[in-house]
């Protein structure tokens, strides 16, 4: 019996201890850590579309491929696009060419400038000269008219020659810097990028989602077709109780537990916080003045982004995070 009382008590005493050791625990970890079950594996997700309107002839991508940075993904009809590009390379000719018909022009209104100085200068001299015979009776006045007649018009023909010639000069003097020839020129750039975009290559290292795209569809431009999950940019929206926030700061160590993989633990650190709760920022945010109104905690989105890992995630999927404060 003596014994009995004893062993009693020995349980006792290793139960009172291990009672105290999980109180202290508890006391000293909890306060050391935040946890939720309310968090989800999100991504950062790239909508691919095409920067041209056209028919897709080629597809290069399945769904969930993954692709690498720079890798084929679909084509769109180019021959619309180089004709463009031919019509464009005609207008800069035809602007070149009207460039140096203007150049030739000024030096035409040059010559003509000079040409009818010339004869406005004989014509000045023989007006001189009838007029004294006129005036000495050798010659009739009609004559005296005419020749003044003709100097008028070689007068006329100056200014129009030099009004050619002002409109000429108004072009600039260097070719590359007319405004139809920069048309021109900006016209065959656009035609040469969109030629560029009939051919679509993939931005980032990911995986082809969603996608439903075949050769012979029309797309439009900017227009979502699937989407490019990048690769490594998984992250956790992990939405804690207001009331868990405290202490919760960037860069923290964060264990996650991935319901699809049980028992396999993760790590990752917090990102940031939310500026808001998260039906702050819903289409239809709550409205609290009303009668009936009851107080719940609400939660507060918290950024984890997980460290590089081999195994296969997917968005969506639900996960337990701990945040260790210290």
């Amino acid at each position: 019996m003596k014994y009995l009382l004893e062993n009693k008590k020995h349980v006792l005493a290793v139960l009172l201890l291990a009672a105290l050791l999980g109180w202290f625990a508890f006391e000293h970890f909890s306060g050391a850590t935040r946890s939720t079950e309310n968090a989800y594996l999100d991504a950062d997700v790239v909508n691919v579309a095409s920067q041209v309107a056209g028919r897709v002839i080629n597809v290069y991508v399945k769904e969930n491929q993954f692709v690498h940075k720079g890798d084929a993904l679909f084509d769109i009809d180019p021959e619309p696009y180089a004709i463009a590009l031919t019509h464009a390379q005609a207008d800069l000719a035809q602007a070149l060419q009207n460039a140096r018909q203007d150049r030739a022009e000024v030096e035409l209104a040059r010559a003509q400038i000079s040409q009818s100085k010339s004869d406005l200068a004989n014509a000045r001299s023989i007006d001189a000269r009838d007029k004294k015979l006129v005036a000495q009776h050798f010659l009739s006045q009609q004559s005296s008219d005419d020749a003044k007649t003709r100097m008028q018009g070689f007068q006329a023909s100056l200014e129009q020659a030099d009004a050619k010639l002002t409109k000429a000069r108004a072009a600039p003097e260097k070719i590359e810097e007319r405004g139809d020839v920069l048309k021109a020129q900006a016209a065959i750039a656009q035609a040469r990028l969109d030629l560029e975009h009939t051919h679509v290559a993939a931005s980032q290292d990911g995986q082809i989602s969603n996608l439903t795209l075949t050769a012979g569809s029309m797309v439009g431009t900017g227009i979502p077709l699937f989407a490019l999950i990048e690769k490594n940019s998984f992250h956790i929206n992990a939405n804690f109780k207001e009331t868990q926030l405290s202490g919760i700061r960037p860069g923290q160590q964060v264990d996650i537990q991935v319901d699809m993989y049980p028992g396999q633990h993760f790590t990752g650190t917090v990102e940031s916080l939310s500026g808001g709760t998260g039906t702050a920022f819903s289409l239809l945010p709550p409205q609290n003045a009303t009668g009936n109104w009851v107080k719940i905690a609400q939660r507060v989105p918290v950024r984890i982004k997980f460290a590089p890992t081999e195994s296969e995630l997917r968005i969506g999927a639900t996960a337990t995070v701990t945040v260790h404060l210290k």
